[in-house]
């Protein structure tokens, strides 16, 4: 089960949109092939309300409304009446697993909570609502009160409550104790559907979860890139892989393919971005970066792992800097077509140390350009100079840009308006192409960074992506002004096609 759109939006300073809840459900059940997702918590909000409803509404029309989960409270059926409202028929209630939740938050006892239960399954059922509950601080009601966890699980054993839904609600445990509180559980109640719910306080999610499986849980519960409050909950794509790698009696149905396409629209819809070294969804995880890793990958994939990049969509890279060998460099230049002799690979080898040295970011798209600089030679040159543009930007008028490029020795103008300055700048280049018959690749992605600590007149580096019908590749542009230093990689792109 899948709690991105729930627990995952209470990662701090974060909300989705009603659009982008609704996205991300297509996503999770259509893409991925997640069995059920948790969508939203009743009573929040109204755009929650109108969230949940268009979930809904969507999964009707594709006979998926029984995999939509709603998070309700022990509230004499209000949670239900909401969810009645927005057509929802799965509860997933939330109760206390701990005596000390129990006794500090609600000052009941064990017996008035299950009757305040009790109550709730019944009135869900009346209204033809699955009901399945959560036992919220359940691990340390194993740690601290376990008579009263057992007591609890005497009394739903006896109700029609389909799941149990233990959370690591603070992420205390480790490995050792979710496998032996899980296979006491599930041993003790065998006619019981339980979950386990981790959280990543101590980095453990993804181990505690594998224990949990092993011991004997029926389910778990995950978000994309392991959103979720305060450390965050268990990865989706970090579990797949090791469930598929490890437990190699288990199959699940998660397309392994769609894990990356879906992490990087959710952390654009969500604003924060994957760290580049994360797990199967990283900028780098398929990127070898040592020399020596690259000459092993020629030598027998000596630096293979199960982790093969193709599972996921992606493809392996090899990065140029300080570290990189003449393996490094071999790969990359092989992947541009080009040849070159041992002394020759030699002294672009010792360039781009150079640049490493001094933290310059090299791209596989620089290699023609250090090739050329570093060898003199007029076999690679710029065919292609974008020789003037003159850009307008007048509050409440729309951008404008008048281009001149030079292409082998021949001038050609163009106009073009955008939404920005380098929007009418791209669109003036399309045109001119588009006159000449020349297919331009995707602007796929584009980022702009400065260096830490810097004011408005730092350089800004601005690093493109660009995908045609053959690649994807990336082109670097820097100059004081923005809009220039894009225009400076889209020049190096130009060239590059």
């Amino acid at each position: 089960m899948d709690t991105t759109l729930r627990d995952g939006e209470q990662t701090s300073g974060m909300s989705f949109s009603e659009y982008e809840k609704l996205t991300i459900s297509k996503l999770l059940l259509k893409d991925l092939n997640v069995d059920r997702i948790e969508v939203g918590s009743a009573r929040v909000s109204s755009g929650e309300f109108n969230a949940v409803k268009k979930i809904i509404n969507w999964a009707k029309t594709e006979n998926l409304d029984h995999k939509i989960e709603i998070l309700t409270f022990i509230d004499e059926g209000i949670s239900i009446e909401w969810m009645n409202k927005a057509g929802a028929k799965v509860q997933n209630l939330l109760s206390k697993g701990s005596i000390n939740h129990l006794k500090y938050q609600l000052n009941k006892t064990p017996q008035e909570h299950f009757n305040d239960i009790e109550k709730i399954i019944d009135i869900a059922k009346k209204n033809k609502i699955e009901t399945n509950i959560y036992l919220e601080d359940w691990s340390n009601g194993m740690k601290s009160s376990k008579k009263y966890v057992f007591d609890f699980l005497d009394f739903l054993k006896k109700t029609p409550v389909k799941r149990v839904l233990l959370p690591d609600t603070l992420g205390i445990l480790n490995p050792d104790e979710t496998f032996s509180f899980l296979h006491e559980v599930t041993k003790r109640y065998p006619n019981l559907h339980f979950d386990f719910h981790g959280h990543n306080d101590y980095d453990l999610s993804v181990a505690n979860t594998l224990e949990a499986l092993k011991a004997g849980c029926h389910g778990i519960h995950t978000t994309i890139n392991g959103m979720g409050e305060r450390a965050g909950n268990t990865p989706m794509a970090s579990i797949v892989a090791s469930i598929k790698d490890f437990l190699i009696d288990y199959e699940i149905a998660i397309n392994e393919e769609a894990l990356f396409r879906v992490s990087k629209l959710v952390s654009t819809f969500s604003g924060f971005r994957i760290p580049p070294n994360k797990p199967v969804v990283g900028d780098f995880v398929f990127t070898q970066t040592a020399g020596i890793h690259a000459d092993g990958d020629s030598k027998k994939n000596l630096y293979y792992n199960d982790l093969l990049p193709e599972r996921f969509g992606r493809k392996r890279k090899y990065a140029l800097g300080k570290t990189s060998g003449k393996a490094n460099i071999k790969k990359n230049i092989d992947e541009l077509g080009l040849k070159l002799s041992d002394q020759s690979l030699k002294k672009v080898t010792e360039k781009i140390i150079e640049l490493g040295d001094k933290k310059e970011r090299v791209t596989a798209e620089d290699l023609p350009y250090i090739i050329s600089d570093v060898l003199n030679t007029r076999s690679i040159k710029e065919k292609i100079k974008i020789k003037s543009y003159f850009l307008r930007h007048k509050k409440n008028k729309r951008p404008s840009a008048d281009i001149q490029i030079e292409i082998e020795g021949k001038t050609y103008s163009e106009k073009g308006k955008g939404d920005g300055q380098f929007d009418a700048f791209m669109n003036a280049v399309k045109k001119l192409y588009q006159k000449n018959g020349i297919p331009l690749p995707l602007l796929t992605d584009y980022s702009v960074s400065i260096p830490p600590g810097s004011h408005s007149d730092a350089l800004c580096e601005t690093f493109i992506t660009w995908k045609s019908s053959e690649k994807e590749f990336i082109t670097r542009g820097l100059d004081l002004d923005q809009t220039v230093s894009a225009i400076k990689a889209t020049e190096k792109m130009l060239n590059i096609i």
